[in-house]
């Protein structure tokens, strides 16, 4: 810490090793590990991730929850076909049960309707994501997948600097200038001291429906120089797919199909 500290931390630019703003959850709450999906920019499929590892974390025996921290864009409550809203009482707020016992809570959850926005500065949706954490009373949950905005702005530095994060989970597309963009989420986390756990390649291929051929239809992957790059030893790949998309618009992602998953989600168990 500097001799002329000021305790002002929002305006400190000082590496201090002092310095932890991590929030305890609600006294009730029960929860082993802590993943972040992230992407560095919206629509690459950073949603579908987090959902998918929930359902593969269900089908494994654990319980999941997902915390959906992109207050301006939630989507997962329409992706798990959840139509009720979230309740509470004097203890705390309750998270929403999907139809396998996924614990859920979105910032839809509480809205009176699915399209209303939320027109809020960075700090108000900050400070809500933060009670995600600490009003919501969470049951006991072997992993918990946060859903964060995309970029790398005010909510994701909160996140990252008050939650206790074992590590994220980067979401990308083969497009080469969203490479160029994923970098710069993975520099934060790395510059946060928060491990990169993994990434996953959304849109990755296409197989033909006649012969079976794959085809990269945004050309060559590079996920994986990425991956060597950054010395990230789990990728996973996941494949244009209209029944994936179907599930998604049905509020029935519980019932995808395919193992695309299986072997970044069998890294997080140890």
């Amino acid at each position: 810490m500097s001799q002329n500290c000021s305790h002002d931390c929002g305006s400190c630019g000082e590496d201090c090793s002092e310095r932890d703003f991590r929030k305890a959850p609600h006294e009730l709450s029960n929860i082993k590990k802590v993943i972040g999906i992230v992407s560095g920019k919206g629509g690459v499929g950073k949603s579908l991730t987090t959902a998918m590892l929930a359902v593969t974390a269900q089908r494994y025996g654990y319980r999941a929850a997902i915390m959906d921290a992109d207050i301006t864009g939630p989507s997962i409550p329409k992706m798990f076909g959840i139509e009720e809203k979230a309740t509470g009482n004097a203890l705390g707020i309750l998270p929403v049960l999907s139809k396998t016992g996924i614990e859920i809570m979105s910032m839809n959850l509480l809205l009176d309707g699915d399209t209303e926005p939320v027109i809020w500065r960075g700090p108000v949706i900050a400070g809500t994501v933060l009670q995600f954490w600490t009003d919501v009373i969470w049951n006991d949950v072997d992993f918990m997948f946060v859903d964060m905005p995309p970029g790398t702005g005010d909510v994701p530095l909160s996140i990252y600097q008050s939650l206790p994060l074992d590590g994220i989970i980067v979401v990308t597309s083969p497009q080469e200038l969203v490479s160029m963009i994923v970098e710069k989420a993975v520099i934060m986390a790395k510059k946060m001291n928060i491990p990169v756990l993994g990434f996953v390649e959304n849109m990755s291929y296409v197989k033909c429906p006649d012969c079976g051929k794959t085809i990269e239809i945004f050309g060559k992957s590079k996920i994986g120089e990425l991956a060597e790059k950054y010395g990230v030893k789990n990728v996973a790949k996941i494949p244009f797919d209209p029944s994936l998309a179907s599930c998604c618009d049905r509020g029935l992602i519980e019932l995808f199909e395919g193992e695309y998953l299986k072997d970044l989600f069998e890294s997080l168990e140890k």
